[in-house]
């Protein structure tokens, strides 16, 4: 985080904020919290996911711990620009399965007086930084990095490494297809499947 609070600097009405990390660090529990407390002091929220993303419902965005948020799911980022008019709040989960158009949109949003809040991967599952994950989290006001726990040794985990052979930069999957481990752990991991 930012030393935002401690310098007490007031954050833009406008503005972006990211929750990220690896796979199993909270990151749409997070995002969740984050709404419905903005839902619970009058604010007008509103919540999207990729229609990609289909694990648990449709369209409501769902942690792995089955809390829920109602929202809408959108194969376009240009899609939320429409759905979000009159809203304060929009929040948007697993932003990094959409293009970099998603980008565009954040930055529209909170140029017009938004809070954007999205939660996502920062690296996909060879360790590199994600699609559109290293603009939004450079373009954001507030960045806070969700941490797991190592599924190996137990450490504070920041990496998500995928157990099966696919290559497919894009695979929508839970604990069976991913482990979360620690850089230490990871490499090692990345080193025996080679």
């Amino acid at each position: 985080m930012t030393g935002t609070a401690e310098n007490n600097i007031s954050i833009p009405t406008g503005h972006i904020e990211v929750i990220c990390g690896s796979m199993f660090s909270g990151k749409t529990e997070e995002l969740i919290s984050r709404l419905k407390v903005e839902q619970k002091n009058k604010k007008k929220v509103i919540g999207f996911k990729p229609a990609v993303d289909s694990r648990y419902h449709d369209t409501d965005i769902v942690s792995h711990n089955q809390n829920k948020f109602k929202s809408q799911s959108v194969k376009n980022p240009n899609e939320i620009i429409k759905l979000s008019l009159g809203c304060d709040i929009i929040g948007i989960d697993e932003i990094q399965f959409f293009d970099h158009e998603i980008i565009k949109v954040c930055n529209e949003l909170a140029n017009k007086g938004k809070i954007v809040i999205v939660a996502g991967l920062d690296m996909d599952f060879l360790g590199r930084p994600f699609s559109c994950m290293p603009q939004i989290m450079a373009l954001a006001e507030k960045v806070l990095k969700m941490h797991a726990q190592c599924n190996h040794c137990g450490c504070e985990a920041n990496h998500t490494f995928r157990k099966g052979a696919k290559k497919e930069l894009i695979q929508i999957g839970e604990k069976s297809d991913y482990l979360a481990l620690c850089r230490n752990c990871f490499n090692t991991r990345l080193k025996i499947n080679e």
